[in-house]
């Protein structure tokens, strides 16, 4: 076997690798035991609104296709409420292009964020997100915060994946679970109506909003071992060093 050890994020991994007789060890997922430190952005956001994270993606193909539908479901939501204010958490290199793409847009209720050192102290002060499937959307987790999860990509490719990908769900929170916590809205139900209609069902339903936070919370504690996974991860390195 030219893999000496593998080291897992997830605990629900290791039974695939014992199963082939490979040597693991679950050390947890090192976004988890992030600290951040606390940034004053209170001169940033309004103190009169609820945030509402949005998360269209890194890429381009992702921005293309999922900030028109982030536009819409905007307009959607001003047209119902008027205490929101909307963050698009995107990257130094993409703001000009999400800036373009959603010129049309009238309303003066949100701002482009790409700041990575304010985006965790957003994340926690957020109302609700909606976020592209990813890493993202466990960091979103990690600040109790509700949310939704989209995506979409072009059909000849999602079919593809699907016949590759046996689990039914996208976001590793339901993969866990093998039920739908957080709700997902892929492909065709990416959607600005959808993504209106599930985002509006959390806020006039605000039991949902507790019982996915409670969920989720009980979710992310079994994904963390009882050392830090650096240091875990760290150790095993070392030994094989050793050796």
């Amino acid at each position: 076997n030219f893999i000496d050890h593998i080291l897992l994020l997830f605990k629900f991994e290791k039974k695939y690798y014992d199963e082939e007789n490979m040597k693991s060890t679950f050390v947890g997922h090192p976004l988890l035991e992030l600290k951040s430190n606390k940034v004053d952005i209170s001169n940033i956001l309004p103190k009169d609104k609820k945030i509402i994270s949005l998360f269209p993606g890194s890429r381009i193909s992702e921005i293309d296709l999922l900030l028109p539908i982030l536009a819409d479901f905007m307009k959607l939501m001003n047209k119902k409420y008027n205490n929101f204010y909307f963050v698009i958490h995107s990257t130094e290199a993409m703001r000009n292009i999400i800036f373009d793409k959603i010129s049309d847009f009238k309303d003066d209720n949100y701002q482009i964020v790409t700041n990575p050192n304010i985006k965790e102290d957003i994340i926690k002060h957020s109302f609700f997100a909606v976020s592209k499937s990813g890493t993202v959307s466990l960091e979103i987790c990690k600040y109790e915060v509700p949310s939704i999860i989209i995506y979409k990509m072009n059909p000849i490719n999602f079919f593809f994946i699907k016949r590759m990908v046996k689990t039914k769900f996208a976001n590793i929170i339901n993969i866990i679970n093998q039920k739908e916590i957080i709700p997902e809205l892929l492909q065709s139900e990416c959607n600005p109506k959808e993504i209106f209609n599930s985002v509006n069902y959390f806020i006039q339903k605000p039991e949902l909003i507790n019982t996915q936070k409670e969920l989720v919370k009980k979710t992310l504690k079994s994904m963390q071992n009882d050392e830090l996974s650096s240091l875990n991860a760290a150790n095993i390195v070392l030994n094989y060093i050793k050796d």
